[in-house]
């Protein structure tokens, strides 16, 4: 069936302290039970909301299941009430937005654009975009097979504010680019094969604020984070294959930046970065499975208190899943299904433990002091944020994941290869 048919007729049933002395990760105006750009609050990945209930999976905690359309790896955003999700027909010829009603699924309003096909990773789709919103207007990254563009809507009733053409994207991995929303400003960062810059939109009228040239080597698809150091007004930290980079979100002046050894490096970044204890962290690889993990402290004793190198390695940590952190220490499932959990200041490893579920895309989420970890199998793995592995939960969906969850309201939302699952205490939703 058509995408445009099975949409018209489906009814799809600021500043938050980080553990450490000195760093601020600077959070948009979402309220806290939003999600409102990939990877929740900053990219965190995190949640505090503890309704979430330990076990879920097709007849644990399910309070809806709805059919999604065409093909797409972006992940639900989440705000007032509703999600935000992209998606692309099956034939390549529309990139869709769809805004559905967290408490039932159903599709309130959709948009589309027009694509063509394109070459992309064989696990990668012409929908790996996520959006991101600012309380007011929905911010939707896409690439329509030749260029990157994104559209504002007001996520009430889906009214085209703008549309903003970036030029030309080339990769031949695909696009897979979200934007961040720092104030007034839409930032995103267009690392493709030979170009690479940083851009700000502003969100009212789509006009571009500042473009950052960056130097190009190969596409990265790291979202970027907001960070302030003491001392310092906030910076949007970027990785890529050159290495990590801090920029004024008002301006895009560089203010410092952290360069791999040879210059470049000869895989991508995909994850995004992450923040523990005032060091950023984060990772580069290949398809083969090869990774560079880096440790920079945002502190460094040099020059400036400009940040500085402080440890790597060159194995076990992850290539595209994002990485998550509680206390002194990262938590993480890398792409071959392997949990780790590493003490951050110092790269020295806690544990190791090899789930068996597969190889894994999607970056787990962290909720409260619990991971939830998903395969490319649909295999759920539910395990302690804890110096002590501990798995709490094990089960399996119908159908593969490789879009990373979202959490918001008590409900945990993953999107599978063909649905959209909502999670969520039946007794919680009820009395809300």
């Amino acid at each position: 069936m058509p995408v445009a048919a099975l949409l018209a007729n489906t009814a799809l049933c600021i500043r938050t302290l980080v553990l450490g002395s000195f760093c601020v990760l600077v959070t948009s105006a979402a309220t806290a039970s939003d999600w409102p750009r990939f990877r929740g609050p900053n990219g965190t990945g995190e949640s505090k909301d503890e309704g979430v209930p330990v076990e879920v999976g097709e007849s644990k905690n399910l309070l809806w299941k709805v059919a999604i359309p065409g093909a797409g790896n972006s992940s639900p955003i989440v705000a007032n009430g509703r999600i935000f999700l992209q998606t692309a027909s099956e034939d390549g010829t529309e990139r869709f937005l769809l805004c559905i009603d967290l408490a039932g699924g159903k599709t309130l309003w959709s948009k589309s654009a027009p694509g063509t096909t394109a070459t992309t990773h064989p696990k990668n789709t012409l929908a790996s975009c996520s959006a991101a919103v600012d309380g007011v207007r929905v911010f939707m990254p896409f690439w329509d097979g030749q260029k990157l563009f994104v559209s504002a809507y007001y996520d009430s009733d889906g009214r085209h504010a703008w549309t903003r053409d970036l030029g030309p994207f080339k990769s031949q991995h695909g696009a897979g680019h979200s934007p961040v929303v720092v104030g007034k400003h839409v930032i995103i960062a267009n690392d493709q094969d030979g170009f690479a810059e940083v851009v700000a939109l502003d969100s009212t009228t789509g006009a571009v604020v500042w473009r950052k040239t960056r130097e190009p080597h190969k596409a990265s698809y790291s979202t970027p984070i907001v960070v302030e150091r003491e001392g310092h007004e906030p910076e949007v930290l970027i990785a890529s294959t050159q290495g990590i980079s801090g920029y004024d979100p008002a301006s895009g002046a560089e203010h410092w930046s952290w360069l791999w050894k040879s210059n470049k490096l000869e895989l991508r970044t995909v994850g995004s970065p992450i923040v523990c204890q005032d060091f950023v962290f984060f990772s580069g690889g290949n398809g083969p499975g090869d990774r560079h993990a880096v440790a920079v402290n945002l502190h460094g004793k040099g020059s400036g208190g400009q940040p500085e190198f402080a440890w790597e390695t060159l194995k076990d940590f992850p290539y595209v899943p994002c990485m998550l952190s509680r206390g002194e220490n990262l938590y993480f499932i890398n792409d071959k299904g392997i949990a780790g959990c590493f003490h951050a200041k110092t790269g020295r490893k806690v544990w190791l433990n090899r789930l068996e579920g597969g190889d894994v895309t999607a970056s787990p989420v962290m909720v409260g002091d619990r991971v939830y970890a998903f395969t490319e199998n649909g295999t759920i793995f539910v395990f302690a944020a804890d110096p002590n592995f501990n798995l709490l939960h094990s089960s399996k969906l119908d159908e593969g994941v490789k879009a990373s969850p979202a959490v918001a309201d008590g409900r945990l939302l993953v999107r599978g290869a063909k649905h959209l699952y909502c999670f969520g205490s039946k007794d919680a939703t009820a009395a809300k």
